[in-house]
């Protein structure tokens, strides 16, 4: 009996470890959705959209403040950077920096972190927020809590999300980037960077995730619970289904497609770092509250953020960005990026 008995312990192990529900009413997800949290996700924002940070422009001391405290999140929660790089930064040169939009800007730099995959490594889902702002004018600091501040801190907590699933035996089985990117304020610069310079080729990046405005409400929608999702069916069928499935089952939210309309004068499928993505034939999804009165004003503070529904968004984020990561197949790219 004792010659027979490890094997068949093994055995059971892993078919209990291979019988790990990944759906979205398995303790797996659930335990991890239950870490995104109002509490985290205001404590983070505070921090920020301070006016210590003196408005986040691209390259300067306030933004690089900004970068060490979000590094410094990734390190207690035990989230590492990719192993191509020796440290959170991808290195953004002045020169790259210095063109069309972006004149007269320093260095600067892109914010990686890395959570690898369990058994597809190689495909990588990108989940990105620019944690840039406008800066300091005539003394008055622009805080950008909603832009993009509620990016920025709802993608470290979706991190956080999956390194709790990961620590519980749960990781996701496709790997995640945590990419924050600089210069979105002066032309979508750091994305751009990114995408000339990928860490991970373009050609495994099975999708973008991305995140700008998430915590304020528009005038047209203000007392709903909604969130417009624009590009998500634009290379991709298959993520457009994958939302509204994670939509439907997690977080019933209204999602409002009015800028996916290749009409809609606001041009807003081209005017955030998604964009450099599906250039490169990369499914995306953007995430957006709308265009509010506070937008690009002084007023933009971490006062004024709806923290509910920025709890709700980053949760149909992270939900998505799930299935994405553990579903069996790859999704397929079968639009076209052309309107």
């Amino acid at each position: 009996m004792k010659k027979f008995f490890i094997p068949l312990f093994s055995v059971v192990l892993l078919s209990s470890c291979a019988s790990v529900n990944y759906s979205y009413d398995g303790k797996a997800f659930n335990h991890s959705l239950e870490t995104i949290t109002q509490q985290n996700l205001k404590k983070n924002l505070y921090v920020i959209a301070s006016d210590e940070m003196g408005g986040r422009d691209t390259g300067s001391p306030g933004q690089k403040k900004a970068g060490e405290y979000m590094i410094k999140q990734y390190q207690d929660m035990g989230v590492s950077h990719p192993d191509a790089l020796d440290s959170f930064y991808q290195k953004v040169p002045a020169a790259y920096m210095n063109t069309g939009r972006g004149a007269g800007l320093p260095d600067s730099e892109n914010i990686l972190a890395f959570i690898k995959g369990s058994e597809k490594p190689d495909e990588i889902i990108v989940i990105s927020a620019h944690y840039d702002h406008v800066g300091t004018k005539n003394g008055v600091v622009y805080n950008g809590a909603d832009d993009d501040g509620s990016g920025t801190v709802a993608v470290m907590e979706i991190a956080k999300a999956f390194n709790k699933a990961k620590k519980a035996g749960h990781g996701p089985k496709r790997s995640i980037l945590f990419l924050h990117v600089t210069g979105e304020e002066h032309g979508l610069l750091g994305s751009k960077y990114y995408a000339d310079h990928p860490i991970y080729p373009m050609a495994n990046t099975v999708a973008n995730l991305n995140i700008d405005m998430i915590g304020r409400c528009d005038p047209g929608n203000c007392g709903k619970n909604y969130v417009y999702v624009i590009g998500s069916e634009m290379l991709s069928t298959d993520l457009k289904k994958i939302n509204v499935e994670a939509n439907t089952k997690v977080t019933k939210l209204e999602l409002n497609y009015k800028y996916d309309d290749p009409k809609d004068p606001q041009r807003l499928y081209y005017r955030s770092d998604h964009y450099n993505f599906a250039k490169n034939g990369v499914p995306v999804a953007f995430f957006f509250d709308g265009i509010h009165e506070d937008y690009h004003k002084p007023t933009d503070d971490a006062e004024k953020i709806d923290y509910a529904a920025l709890q709700k968004r980053t949760q149909l984020v992270f939900a998505t960005a799930w299935e994405l990561a553990n579903r069996k197949d790859r999704i397929v790219v079968d639009g076209t990026n052309n309107r």
